[in-house]
């Protein structure tokens, strides 16, 4: 008879959004073991799987730590209540909790401040001062129904206690009878009851006893503070979104760039710092499609995109945003894993702004394997194979607007443009290999452009810093024939050095921000590099902390019109590094807005 052996859930903490789905071990009649499902529509031997999802209500009050939404609240926050901020974000589990945390929190007490004062003199004695040694802590104990917990800033309790312990009986609601369950708000704070039983086909009864499983208490999903699109052009309307988050004007666009962190790379031993519910693959999931989704871009360019992923989750799910979807897998001449989850780079357009006319697919190991034809001794070859081969890719597409510029001078013109998206992801000690591969992919990048007269793009994660070689011959065209990187060239491929060179009028998007002035520009100038016109970062991990992401985009042809603001080292530390429970990748996304320019007629 049909009996289940085991039943688990994959993610230990469940969060509001984010698709519970149990695993289910079953015993076939045969005595085969499976994990099929079997529904009533498809009863086995008479019998098929019955489910439900309880939640667990009690009459105890019970709140979750905004910090550590894995953990009970114990304090609750004042100010916030005062300043109507979301409740959710006032709790935290203890006095060290909140001190830890007070350098961010206060960010929130300051924006809502700003941005309506009623409470004069009144708001300083709420909010005060806080400093991060943890002074002003006296007293942060909670022991039953009857004690408090309390921060003080001087004479002024900021936070009593915000949970109370009182004995009573536990009330199950029924909120689902499928075998996934997604958590709402009304479950947070609740541990939910996963039930599964046989039951009789023609009898419509249980047969055995069920099998149960509780999941830890319901956490909200983690909600970073948006990032805004900031004018760089000058004109203050640009780059403004509508009321339903689209660009406002007509004759501009927008592009995302993203390394997404394959769900290979995102073990606990590289991000031991992220909590595991919050690097497990069904969490991070929803929360970066969350963010891309949110970006309403109309190019979206994505790395370290799994193939299984792409074909399951991704191009699915954006495709009911209106999306296209395009995918490059990396070659597996160097990878020894499943076939199905190696990475890649995808590229999505809205399909009522642009049409897809043309893809090319770039695989450097081919172009290895064509320079060691020519250019390697035959003793040489496999030795030079195995240091050029590394799998990489990237991905070309070449799309039309399906919008024009405003005013131009001839509307019946096609408006092409080429979109390069790549991962250039080559061990840090093998330079010459990363060298050759961006300029390789620039090579082809030229004879598309002598080919047609097309604006570009080049999008990606390059793993290069600003100032090394890869990036010197991106944003300058060359690299200086002195540059310290180019010592490392055992295979001779990069000589003569005059040859590392492009004619691509490429330009960092980013760069405004490092020249602005005016409205919103100066802060971000901050969080640049103005000696490389770059940001600060783009990549955050408790071991290295730098820029490795570009959108470059020819000059000639395309303006920035606005930039995504960049984050700042401070914020992207709260829990450690990156990835967070906020931020679901190592990588922050890169986000520019363009306007085609208007040519002359020749």
């Amino acid at each position: 008879m049909l009996s289940v052996l085991r039943v688990h859930l994959p993610s230990d903490i469940p969060i509001v959004g984010c698709e519970l789905t149990p695993y289910l071990l079953l015993r076939r009649p045969d005595k085969t073991v499976t994990t099929d499902d079997v529904p009533e529509s498809a009863p086995l031997d008479g019998h098929f799987l019955r489910y439900k999802w309880y939640r667990i209500q009690s009459d105890r009050k019970v709140a979750v730590c905004s910090v550590h939404p894995s953990e009970q609240a114990t304090l609750q926050c004042l100010g916030c209540v005062k300043a109507k901020i979301p409740v959710a974000k006032s709790y935290h589990c203890s006095p060290k909790c909140f001190s830890d945390a007070w350098q961010h929190h206060r960010v929130l007490h300051d924006h809502a401040a700003s941005s309506v004062n009623e409470n004069g003199n009144e708001e300083e004695e709420i909010f005060g001062r806080f400093n991060s040694t943890g002074s002003g802590v006296v007293n942060a104990t909670l022991t039953g129904s009857a004690s408090s917990a309390s921060l003080t800033n001087g004479s002024t309790s900021l936070y009593p206690a915000a949970v109370t312990q009182r004995s009573g009986g536990e009330t199950w609601f029924e909120v689902g009878r499928s075998k996934t369950y997604t958590p709402s708000a009304d479950d947070i704070g609740h541990v939910l009851k996963f039930e599964c039983v046989v039951v009789d086909m023609e009898m419509k009864l249980p047969v055995g006893h069920p099998n149960t499983i509780l999941t830890s208490r319901v956490i909200p999903a983690p909600s970073p503070i948006p990032r805004r699109l900031i004018p760089v052009s000058g004109t203050d309307t640009m780059g403004q979104l509508d009321s339903d988050g689209r660009i406002s004007s007509s004759g501009t666009f927008t592009v995302l760039s993203y390394n997404i962190l394959s769900d290979t790379y995102a073990s606990s031993e590289l991000y031991s710092y992220c909590p595991s519910w919050a690097l497990s693959w069904p969490y991070r999931r929803q929360n970066l499609l969350r963010e891309i989704v949110g970006y309403r871009a109309d190019i979206v360019c994505l790395q370290e995109v799994q193939n299984d992923h792409f074909e399951e989750f991704f191009a699915p799910e954006l495709d009911k945003h209106g999306y296209q979807a395009l995918y490059k897998r990396k070659t597996n001449e160097v990878y020894g894993g499943n076939i199905h989850t190696i990475d890649g780079c995808a590229t999505f357009f809205r399909r009522d702004r642009f049409s897809h006319v043309k893809k090319y697919e770039v695989e450097f190991n081919k172009a290895a394997q064509s320079l060691t034809e020519v250019a390697v001794q035959t003793t040489q070859k496999k030795a030079a194979l195995n240091r050029l081969v590394k799998d990489n890719v990237a991905l070309i597409v070449v799309l039309e607007a399906k919008f024009s510029n405003q005013g131009a001078d001839n509307p019946g013109k096609r408006q092409l443009l080429c979109v390069a998206n790549t991962h250039v992801n080559v061990p840090p000690e093998l330079k010459d290999v990363k060298i050759w591969q961006v300029h390789t992919l620039l090579k082809g990048l030229e004879k598309i452009a002598a080919s047609a007269d097309i604006p570009m793009l080049v999008c990606g994660d390059f793993n290069s810093v600003p100032g090394s070689a890869p990036h010197s011959l991106l944003a300058m065209g060359k690299v200086d024939p002195l540059h310290p990187e180019l010592l490392v060239d055992p295979l001779a491929i990069l000589r003569p050095h005059s040859k590392l060179t492009h004619q691509l009028p490429l330009v960092s998007a980013y760069s405004p921000f490092a020249r602005g002035v005016g409205l919103g520009l100066e802060h971000q100038r901050r969080k640049m590099d103005i000696t490389t016109n770059e940001p600060l970062l783009t990549n955050c991990t408790r071991d290295f902390i730098g820029t490795l992401d570009y959108i470059f985009y020819t000059a000639d042809s395309l303006t920035v019109e606005a930039l995504l603001e960049l984050l700042d080292e401070d914020s992207l530390r709260k829990d450690t590094a990156l990835p967070s429970p906020e931020w679901s990748s190592d990588h922050i996304a890169l986000l520019a807005e363009f306007r085609f320019q208007t040519r002359p007629r020749r």
